[in-house]
């Protein structure tokens, strides 16, 4: 079952109770941590014990005022693991975790330990697909992981596949203790924010007419298109973005060499949202995502550029080298401005994150 959405300014309202139960399962089975945050900050209660009224302070209302979108939110409460916690109260959060390895042999099942979250978050992973080589393999690697470091195997499986879940291990059991504490913690605020972006929405505006409306969490993207070739940008290329929606690994069959049938891994379903031709100066003139439509998410810009080069007289082979060039990218944050060029000719391109 997904969670239940709450806009930020109603969560940071809610009792101290409300307030656990919409966000303290972030940090798996540690809710100290976002209870910690609330007693901190949003208790109605004056600063100081001596305060009059002329200098006392609402704690709650300032952060209130302070706490903007929720990646000011998360900042906030990741700072309670990273500098308030003891080297054993964060080796007790990474306790905490399931193990990957004993929660596969146990089929899913939901009667295990594993939390709603976890369950949905490695479903999502394909790990269930693993084949009985690979799953021997990962049985193997998780134990030596664990005799070596004492904590379970953590990985934000949520954008993973079985394949990224079974390099990870097999790169990081082979690091150093301090490195792979740190490499353990990371995860571990990777998998608390995508927890709460599941369940947070940004607040609503007023506008001057008194309506309410939705803008989002306030990122954008952009793009921008450069013609290596000529030196210039590259003006009335066509480009198209898709939003791309993962389909369920457990379903969607697909034939591997030898005739064995299995999961299919990074399938996806295209969802044309905007498309545009570049101006003047290769760029879209405007974002092309924005607001409400800026989500967390896997994309896809298809560039144009075959017909692009062919309307600028370049000499082409009958059949193009390069014809439609996808970029495939993810948002993580939409609370940030993600801005893709591509640098692009008859035979070559790359691209970045740029700004």
């Amino acid at each position: 079952m997904a969670a239940k959405k709450i806009r930020l300014d109603a969560l940071l309202s809610l009792s101290e109770s409300d307030f656990l139960e919409c966000i303290g399962g972030i940090y798996e089975n540690t809710p100290t941590i976002v209870q910690q945050f609330y007693n901190d900050h949003l208790q109605q209660r004056r600063r100081g014990d001596d305060a009059t009224i002329d200098d006392s302070i609402n704690v709650a209302a300032i952060t209130k005022g302070r706490i903007t979108n929720v990646k000011i939110l998360f900042d906030e409460i990741r700072r309670y693991v990273d500098e308030g916690l003891s080297g054993e109260e964060r080796l007790a959060l990474l306790r905490a975790h399931p193990d990957l390895c004993a929660a596969l042999l146990k089929k899913m099942d939901k009667n295990n330990e594993l939390t709603a979250e976890s369950r949905l978050e490695q479903r999502r992973s394909g790990l269930s697909s693993l084949t009985p080589e690979e799953l021997q393999k990962f049985i193997i690697l998780n134990e030596e992981y664990k005799s070596k470091f004492n904590i379970p195997f953590i990985l934000a499986v949520r954008n993973a596949t079985k394949y990224t879940v079974l390099c990870a291990i097999e790169r990081r059991v082979h690091s150093n203790y301090e490195t792979e504490i740190a490499t353990a913690l990371s995860q571990v605020h990777n998998i608390a924010w995508m927890r709460l972006l599941a369940i947070v929405d940004p607040p609503l505006v007023v506008k001057g007419d008194g309506m309410e409306i939705d803008v989002g969490h306030g990122g954008f993207l952009t793009c921008h298109i450069l013609d290596t070739a000529h030196g210039v940008p590259a003006r009335g290329m066509h480009v198209e973005l898709y939003r791309l929606e993962e389909m369920n690994a457990d379903t969607e069959i697909v034939n591997k060499q030898g005739g064995e049938q299995v999961p299919r891994q990074n399938n996806y379903h295209r969802t044309l949202l905007t498309s545009f031709v570049s101006n003047t100066d290769g760029r879209s003139g405007g974002p092309l995502l924005s607001g409400p439509e800026f989500a967390v998410g896997r994309y896809e810009l298809s560039f144009y550029a075959g017909d692009y080069f062919a309307s600028c007289g370049t000499s082409l082979a009958g059949t193009p080298f390069l014809d439609i060039v996808p970029v495939q990218f993810g948002i993580d944050d939409p609370t940030s401005h993600y801005h893709v060029p591509l640098l692009v000719s008859p035979w070559s391109y790359s691209t970045y994150r740029g700004s």
